[in-house]
C-alpha cells in the first residue's frame, strides 16, 4: 500500500479514458431505439446476475473513489482537511440536487417525487467516501470496506423482515424494500415498482463500498511502488476480487438492485482489471493517441448524465402525430433500415452516442467542463 508521503496529484489520463468508456456503454444502455428490443448484454439481469450494462453504475462508484484519492491527497498531506470536506458537502448537495432535479424535470409533484437516484447515490458515496479518506487510514478503510460487506450480507440473508416474515432475497419483500417504504413511503421509490427501489437507502452502505475498492486503488497509484509494480497490483487485486465475488455469489448472488457483497467483489474486481490495463497503456507506455474521443466523454461524464436525461425525458413527453418525438424520430429514420429489431434499437442507442460524443468533443476541444 501506499507510503506516508504520497506523490503529488496528477491528472491521470488512463482515469479520463475509463470514464469516457463508461459514459459510453452508459449513453448505449440508457438510450435504446426500442425498450422492447435490447441485445441482453445491453439489458439489466432481470433479478440475479450480471451483464455489461450492470457494470456502469459500479464503474462510476469505483472512479469517484480514484478520483477522490488523487483529488485530496495533497489536502489530507498538508492536513487541511475541513476545509476540504466542506468543499466535498457542498458538491456532495449539489450533485443531489441535480438528481432530483433531473427526476423532477417536465412532471413536478412534491407528493410522488422519487428520492433515491442514481445522482443521489453518487452523491452519498462520494461525500462518505472522502470523509473517510481524509480522516482514516488505508488500513482503516480496509477495515471497514470488511465489515460492510459482511454486515449487509448478515442483514440481508440473517434479519427477518418485519410484517413479512424470514430474511429473503426477493424484490418487494427483502430487509431494503421494507425500510424503503418504511422510511421514504412508496410514493417516493422507483415508479417502476413502488414496492421497492433499486438506489434505496440500505443499499447505500455496499454501493459506499464499492467506492472504498476505488479509493484503494488511487492510494495503490499514488504510493511508491514502481510503475510496473502498481500494475502487478491492481491486476493481482482485481482477479483476487473477481473470483472472490464468484465464490460469494453461491450463496449471496450477485444482484445490482440489491448491490450484494458478492456484487461489490465481482463488479470491483472487473472495475480494477479495466484500470490496470488503461493505466499500462495510457500512463506508464504512454499510448495516448487514440485516448482523445474517451477523454472527451470522460471529462464531462456529468453533463453527460444529466443532459442526457433531461433530453430524453423532453423528448419523450413532446409528440408529433401521436407518437413521441423521440418514437417518431427512431421509426421514421433509424427503424426501416434494419431487419431485426434489436439491431435497429443497437443503431438508435449509437446515434445518441454518436450525438452525445459530437457535443461533449466541441465542449472538451474549447476546455470547458461542467463539475458540480
Amino acid at each position: 500500500m501506499p507510503s506516508p508521503a504520497a506523490p503529488p496529484s496528477i491528472r491521470l489520463v488512463s482515469l479520463d479514458v475509463f470514464r469516457g468508456l463508461t459514459v459510453a456503454l452508459m449513453l448505449l444502455v440508457n438510450h435504446p431505439g426500442d425498450w422492447g428490443h435490447i441485445y441482453a448484454p445491453l439489458s439489466h439481469a432481470e433479478w440475479h446476475g450480471c451483464t455489461l450494462a450492470d457494470l456502469v453504475f459500479p464503474f462510476f462508484l469505483f472512479i469517484v473513489g480514484v478520483s477522490t484519492a488523487y483529488a485530496l491527497g495533497t489536502a489530507k498531506a498538508e492536513d487541511r482537511r475541513s476545509p476540504a470536506l466542506r468543499r466535498v458537502l457542498r458538491r456532495a448537495a449539489l450533485l443531489a440536487g441535480l438528481g432530483l432535479f433531473a427526476s423532477t424535470w417536465l412532471d413536478f409533484d412534491l407528493s410522488t417525487l422519487r428520492i433515491p437516484g442514481v445522482l443521489v447515490r453518487i452523491a452519498l458515496v462520494y461525500a462518505a467516501g472522502a470523509g473517510l479518506f481524509l480522516y482514516t487510514s488505508w488500513r482503516g478503510q480496509l477495515a471497514l470496506l470488511a465489515l460492510i460487506l459482511a454486515g449487509y450480507a448478515a442483514l440481508l440473508q440473517l434479519v427477518p423482515v418485519p410484517g413479512v416474515g424470514p430474511a429473503n432475497l426477493e424484490p418487494a419483500t427483502n430487509l431494503g424494500a421494507w425500510l424503503d417504504r418504511l422510511v421514504l413511503g412508496e410514493n417516493h421509490l422507483w415508479k417502476e415498482s413502488r414496492t421497492w427501489d433499486p438506489e434505496g437507502l440500505l443499499g447505500t452502505l455496499p454501493a459506499i463500498g464499492t467506492g472504498l475498492l476505488g479509493l484503494l486503488a488511487g492510494q495503490w497509484l499514488r504510493g511508491s511502488a514502481s510503475p510496473i509494480g502498481r500494475v502487478m497490483g491492481l491486476t493481482g487485486a482485481g482477479f483476487a476480487l473477481a473470483a472472490a465475488g464468484l465464490v460469494w455469489n453461491t450463496w449471496f448472488p450477485i444482484n445490482k438492485s440489491l448491490w450484494t457483497s458478492s456484487y461489490v467483489l465481482f463488479t470491483g474486481g472487473m472495475a480494477t482489471l479495466v484500470l490496470a490495463v488503461l493505466y499500462w497503456h495510457c500512463d506508464v507506455r504512454r499510448r495516448q493517441g487514440w485516448t482523445w474521443p474517451w477523454r472527451a466523454l470522460g471529462v464531462n461524464a456529468l453533463a453527460a448524465f444529466f443532459g442526457s436525461s433531461i433530453i430524453a425525458r423532453s423528448l419523450n413527453r413532446a409528440h408529433i402525430g401521436g407518437l413521441s418525438v423521440k418514437d417518431f424520430l427512431y421509426q421514421k429514420g433509424i427503424a426501416p433500415w434494419f431487419e431485426n429489431p434489436k439491431t435497429a434499437s443497437l443503431a438508435g442507442a449509437v446515434v445518441s452516442l454518436l450525438i452525445w460524443w459530437a457535443v461533449l468533443a466541441w465542449l472538451y476541444r474549447r476546455g470547458w467542463v461542467w463539475k458540480a
